[in-house]
C-alpha cells in the first residue's frame, strides 16, 4: 500500500549565489520516512506554484521545517528592524494560512524551529527578533563553527508541563534538546499553549488548545538523529500515527489540554 504523504515545506535558496532553488534538509526526509513511516514530498512554498487548497488535498500531513529566513514582522504587526534578519514572503503566504486551515480541519502538522514560530504567528502571536538580546536569556543560536554533530548537540533542558501532552508523549517532565534559533515567541497566539520552556524561560514546545488534530510544534530540531534520539523518535512516531489516521479517513478527537 502507498504510504501517507507528508508535505515538507521547502525553503528558497540560491545555489552558488546565482541559481534559485527550492530545498529541504535530507534529515527532514529521513525522519519522515524512517521514523514517521510516511512518504516525504518537498513542497515549493510559493503561491506562484501551489495553493493551500491543493496542498490540503494532496498531502495527509505537513512538516513545517526550520529555515534561515524569518517570518516577516508585518505578519504580526511590527516594523522591520535589522535584528529581524532575512525573510521569505512567499513561504509566509503559504504556511500561515496552511496552519490555520489544518487547525480547523484537524489535519496533522509538526512545526520545527521556524515552523514553530509560524504556528504562533498564524494564530495571532508575536515574535522576539533576537532572543539573546533579551535580559537573562541565553544564546540559542547555532554555534558558528564545528561539525554538524557539534552544532546539533544537546545543549539545554526543556521543562515540560506535568501531565501535559509533551510530558505524556516523552514520559518525562524534562528532556534534553539542541538549540539552533535566533528568534522566539514573545506573545503566544490565540489558543497557543506553551507546554515547555528552556531554563531561561524561552518557549520551546507548543500545541493548539482544543484543536481536533495533531498540532505539536517545537523550537528545537528533532529531525537530527531522529531514529535514535529518545525525544525525537516518539515525536515523529506520534506525528506519523496521526498522518496515517488522516490518510485512512479517521478524524481525531480534540487534543487534551494540560
Amino acid at each position: 500500500m502507498a504510504r501517507p504523504i507528508v508535505g515538507i515545506i521547502g525553503n528558497s535558496y540560491l545555489i552558488n549565489d546565482q541559481y534559485p532553488a527550492h530545498a529541504g534538509g535530507t534529515m527532514n526526509s529521513e525522519a519522515v520516512a524512517d521514523v514517521a513511516g510516511c512518504m516525504p514530498m518537498l513542497i515549493p512554498a510559493d503561491p506562484r506554484f501551489v495553493s493551500v487548497p491543493e496542498l490540503l488535498e494532496l498531502c495527509d500531513g505537513f512538516l513545517l521545517t526550520g529555515g534561515r529566513p524569518n517570518v516577516h514582522p508585518d505578519e504580526y504587526g511590527e516594523a522591520v528592524t535589522e535584528a529581524h534578519g532575512e525573510f521569505d514572503r512567499a513561504r509566509d503566504a503559504i504556511t500561515l494560512p496552511l496552519v490555520r486551515a489544518c487547525v480547523e480541519r484537524g489535519q496533522p502538522f509538526l512545526g520545527i524551529c521556524r515552523g514553530f514560530q509560524e504556528v504562533n504567528v498564524a494564530m495571532g502571536g508575536t515574535l522576539h527578533p533576537e532572543i539573546r538580546d533579551l535580559p537573562g536569556r541565553m544564546n540559542h543560536r547555532m554555534p558558528p563553527d564545528g561539525t554538524l554533530e557539534e552544532k546539533f548537540e544537546l545543549r539545554h533542558i526543556v521543562s515540560l508541563t506535568p501531565d501535559g501532552p509533551f510530558a505524556r508523549l516523552f514520559g518525562a517532565t524534562e528532556v534534553m534538546t539542541n538549540t539552533l534559533h535566533g528568534q522566539g515567541i514573545a506573545r503566544p497566539g490565540a489558543r497557543v499553549v506553551i507546554d515547555g520552556h528552556a531554563p531561561d524561560g524561552t518557549p520551546e514546545a507548543i500545541y493548539i488548545k482544543d484543536a481536533p488534530g495533531f498540532t505539536m510544534s517545537v523550537q528545537w530540531h528533532p529531525e537530527w538523529n531522529a531514529a535514535m534520539d529518545p525525544v525525537s523518535r516518539p515525536l515523529f512516531t506520534a506525528f506519523g500515527a496521526a498522518v496515517k489516521d488522516w490518510a485512512a479517513g479517521l478524524r481525531p478527537k480534540a487534543l487534551k489540554s494540560a
